[in-house]
């Protein structure tokens, strides 16, 4: 079993396979879809690759499974439901919800500085175990995964969700307030795959920020954030 290892926390990946129901024929795939770039050389494979994948598995599935729940619904309104289930917030959710992050490969930088539980590299890793599991086992595998997380996902809400950076718009309108004010405060990564850290501000209340592959990704995630913790003082 020692090609199984190298988890950290000295955790087996056969807990992991147990977790996603699936023994992989390839653990080196799960292996991978675990490693972050912080500890990988020139010799190791990252997630990053096992992301794109596993993002585009996941929408097909996802996509599927609207498609042919909500059967009266219009294209707008399956669009909605269906960027919210893929949004990185929905799979940093999931990935807390499996404990992901105590089977990640880190440096003990990263792990130090909280890796383990920062959303926007659950959510990659999330994405990237998908891929390891569609290229281990097709997609029959993936969707064994993804189809009992993500079904109740989907019809937790009778009507599709409003996208967060439309309805902090609103929210700001409804009270004659400034419309939100969205700027990108750090930029990481490499250009293939960037990481924008955006803040969100709206006139006398204190702002929220967000993480994203794109701006638009970050501004819908600081904007969701707001929304949260305005709801939570009972003011949205």
């Amino acid at each position: 079993m020692g090609s199984r290892r190298g988890i950290a926390n000295d955790a087996d990946l056969q807990d992991l396979e147990e977790i996603l129901g699936h023994r992989f024929a390839r653990p080196k795939l799960l292996e991978h879809a675990l490693t972050h770039g912080s500890i990988a050389d020139k010799t190791q494979q990252t997630y990053e690759r096992l992301e794109f994948l596993g993002d585009r598995v996941l929408g097909l599935v996802v996509a599927d499974l609207l498609f042919h729940r909500f059967t009266r619904e219009a294209e707008g309104a399956l669009g909605k439901r269906f960027a919210a289930l893929v949004s990185r917030t929905c799979l940093s959710e999931v990935a807390v919800n499996l404990g992901l992050g105590r089977f990640l490969r880190l440096s003990p930088g990263e792990s130090e500085s909280g890796g383990r539980e920062n959303p926007s590299l659950l959510a990659d890793a999330c994405e990237a175990v998908i891929a390891a599991l569609y290229l281990d086992g097709g997609l029959d595998a993936a969707r064994r995964f993804i189809e009992p997380i993500w079904t109740p996902l989907l019809e937790a809400s009778p009507r599709p969700p409003q996208d967060p950076k439309t309805a902090l718009q609103e929210w700001a309108q409804g009270r004659q307030l400034e419309l939100p004010n969205y700027e990108v405060i750090d930029q990481s990564g490499p250009d293939h795959a960037p990481n924008f850290l955006v803040r969100v501000a709206v006139t006398g209340h204190e702002p929220e920020t967000g993480e994203g592959k794109s701006k638009r990704m970050a501004e819908r995630a600081a904007a969701d954030r707001l929304l949260d913790r305005l709801r939570a003082q009972g003011i949205a």
